[in-house]
């Protein structure tokens, strides 16, 4: 059942793919839904996100978690090196936990 899934979703993304190639010259898209379709896409990164960093599994992942996330935004915010945002959000979430917080 699992490769059968997996099969299927490579399937249906590569028609999706493909779809867009040939439909390139065929569709033409309105000048509100060029400016639209840019936003739609960083409002739904940002919604997984939000989901990544709040939840674990279908529960409140507790504070350590988003607290380490803010302080990676903060850093990202502030232009700091990739390695320095990920290692002070995992050492901030790792922090937390080790004294207790959840």
């Amino acid at each position: 059942m699992l490769i059968a899934a997996i099969i299927a979703l490579g399937v249906g993304t590569y028609s999706m793919r493909l779809g867009g190639v040939l439909l390139r010259g065929r569709l033409k898209l309105s000048g509100t839904l060029q400016r639209l379709l840019p936003m739609a896409a960083a409002a739904l990164l940002a919604a997984l996100a939000g989901t990544a960093a709040l939840m674990a599994g279908t529960e409140f992942a507790g504070v350590a978690r988003p607290a380490g996330v803010l302080v990676g935004g903060i850093l990202a915010w502030r232009r700091a090196p990739f390695v320095v945002v990920v290692l002070a959000a995992a050492a901030t979430a790792a922090l937390l936990r080790l004294a207790g917080v959840p």
